[in-house]
């Protein structure tokens, strides 16, 4: 295979590397706001690491967003890509687009054991869809499916845009409140950066108490500092991430095992793991006994979605389409 170049786009920043020989080289991260468009970026990126546009025959792109035909528009920043000029003005014989959160899921299969935080106890079942579910900007939800032969397709999906679960009274009070502020409340409402402020402030308005935290890590530091309130906020976030993710193996059928990624929950990590998590994620009534050998995962990897954008390139280098989504 010759020389690829990755990327992992989202709204703030650019993350680029080579992908050479199965792995990634010279990754590094951009600020998508310092260039107007992507192309200018991979120069600069390529400048930096004095590697010569001319020697890379292949670029894949992870894009926040659904991914059709010719033209895309980057969901979270100003970039706008059209692919037969993007391949011209870089002189490339193939570009790749692929759906962020496809990346994320294709990343899970190459990660290392020692970047993993085992949440729940379980067997893979090999031949089952793994669930991949990440909170962040906004809520990634992707489904991994192994074809044999280490090739694996990941189903591009925008789960993070469901209905938000209701499994408890005050989990309704929330919703209600919620609703009328808003109307229609999904999962990526709460599950997101922007939505555990959401919460924070539904929280508050509920109970009476004036708002004093104003971002999303405020809401976390104080938790993580012992403050009551703040912690009741980020336990019932995890306890929703719980409720999404388990209906997701529900409906899926994700014996493979549930990796939870994304930027947000790593922060956090040991309040997670003694979180209502676990308990929301198997209350299912009678399905509950279901998720009783299902192994979870945190994922603490650095670049999965690097990682995932490399697979897809090389397995559709590999004349393996079947792998790509």
């Amino acid at each position: 295979m010759k020389l690829g170049l990755v990327g992992d786009i989202g709204g703030t920043n650019a993350r680029f590397a080579l992908w050479r020989d199965e792995r990634l080289e010279a990754v590094r991260v951009l600020a998508t706001a310092d260039f107007p468009t992507p192309e200018q970026a991979i120069r600069a990126y390529l400048d930096e690491i004095g590697q010569a546009v001319a020697e890379v025959d292949a670029v894949c792109l992870a894009c926040a967003g659904p991914v059709r035909g010719d033209e895309f528009r980057f969901t979270n920043n100003h970039w706008r890509l059209n692919r037969p000029d993007f391949c011209r003005q870089l002189g490339l014989s193939e570009l790749l687009l692929i759906n962020d959160f496809s990346a994320m899921a294709l990343g899970m299969t190459r990660v290392l054991p020692e970047e993993l935080v085992e949440v729940c106890q379980g067997s893979v079942d090999p031949e089952r869809p793994r669930l991949v579910i990440g909170p962040g900007t906004g809520l990634g939800v992707g489904t991994l499916l192994p074809l044999g032969d280490d090739l694996w397709r990941a189903l591009p999906g925008e789960g993070g845009h469901v209905d938000l679960p209701i499994g408890s009274l005050r989990e309704a009070e929330l919703w209600r409140h919620l609703h009328g502020i808003q109307g229609h409340v999904s999962a990526e409402n709460i599950l997101s950066g922007s939505g555990l402020l959401t919460l924070y402030r539904a929280s508050c308005a509920l109970d009476g108490r004036e708002t004093q935290l104003s971002s999303p890590a405020e809401v976390t530091d104080a938790a993580l500092a012992g403050d009551a309130f703040a912690v009741q906020v980020l336990e019932q976030f995890c306890c929703w991430l719980g409720r999404v993710a388990g209906n997701n193996v529900l409906t899926l059928g994700a014996r493979g095992g549930v990796y939870i990624a994304g930027g947000m929950v790593p922060r956090f990590a040991d309040f997670f793991l003694v979180s209502g998590f676990v308990r929301c994620f198997r209350e299912k009534g009678f399905m509950s006994r279901y998720f009783d050998d299902i192994p979870v995962w945190l994922v603490r990897a650095e670049y999965p979605g690097l990682l995932g954008a490399g697979v897809a390139l090389q397995q559709a280098r590999e004349g393996r389409q079947a792998g790509l989504a």
